[in-house]
């Protein structure tokens, strides 16, 4: 999740906030999210040099996450302090200052506790919890650009690592014929059914896996807003459920690795035709 106060589960309860330093940001963040969830934290929000993570009182442990493995890891450089938070309604902090996102004046994503609006063309209802996908982030931004001027009607479309889902969503709005919602992450995968079903899309497929759930599939777009690391390796599974002239969009990685994105997708056979930057995030678009 991206934005200024976390989504905690027990609005009364007393937290401690963990603020880590990481360089480099990426993959450390993304493993070390992973690592802190099976402790128990409930939620993080990025910041430019790392991470900030909450837990309650009574489940945090400094000696625990002393020994994560990316801590220990030579491979990265990372250091972090904590301080107790006092008392107070998470989630009426929360929402007073988590804001609506509005793209191009064409697509409004909002939460429940945000007004309505009518002159939109796309509106969006997501509640994100712990998911990545609110549009906060420059990434989802510029995908949702993407997406926004993409004909993908009566077409088959592929949101990998589709956390909130709001990718998936905004497709069937678009008048996709089959969606499918991909995460390995299972608070993302129980975000999405719940946010589908908020959007009346209950058609579109929401699933719990990697890379390995494409086998046997194809798509006319492929959506993956990842990171780095993992679009060089999963790659191939992404070319190969692809079907001839379909597209992918790719974001997830800074300005300065278009470069290994490119040399990774023209070794696969796939074409690049334009990327759009924003704060030097970077979404590419590519074609079989």
């Amino acid at each position: 999740m991206h934005g200024n106060v976390p989504f905690l589960h027990n609005s009364s309860m007393r937290y401690i906030e963990v603020s880590f330093k990481v360089l480099p940001l990426q993959p450390a963040s993304e493993i070390l999210v992973a690592e802190l969830g099976d402790l128990d934290f409930e939620s993080f929000v990025e910041q430019e040099d790392g991470l900030l993570a909450y837990i309650q009182e009574e489940n945090f442990d400094v000696k625990l996450i002393k020994n994560l493995f990316v801590i220990q890891s030579p491979e990265f450089q990372i250091t972090f302090s904590y301080k107790a938070i006092e008392d107070q309604n998470w989630n009426a902090k929360w929402e007073s200052e988590y804001e609506p996102v509005l793209i191009e004046n064409r697509c409004y994503i909002h939460a429940p506790f945000h007004p309505e609006r009518t002159d939109v063309e796309f509106n969006i209802l997501i509640e994100p919890k712990m998911s990545f996908g609110t549009a906060h982030h420059e990434t989802t931004y510029q995908m949702i650009q993407l997406l926004m001027d993409t004909d993908v009607t009566g077409k088959s479309v592929l949101d990998m690592g589709s956390g909130t889902a709001v990718l998936a969503i905004l497709a069937k709005m678009k008048n996709a014929a089959t969606v499918y919602a991909i995460d390995n992450d299972e608070w993302a995968f129980n975000n999405a059914l719940e946010n589908v079903k908020r959007n009346h899309f209950p058609d579109i497929v929401v699933e719990l896996g990697d890379a390995n759930s494409l086998i046997g599939k194809k798509f006319k777009l492929v959506i993956a807003n990842i990171n780095k690391n993992i679009l060089l390796r999963d790659m191939p599974f992404y070319v190969e459920a692809m079907e001839d002239g379909a597209q992918i969009f790719f974001s997830g990685f800074y300005e300065h690795d278009l470069d290994d994105i490119k040399a990774k997708a023209e070794s696969l056979g796939l074409k690049y035709q334009k990327h759009l930057q924003r704060n030097n995030w970077v979404a590419a678009v590519f074609a079989l």
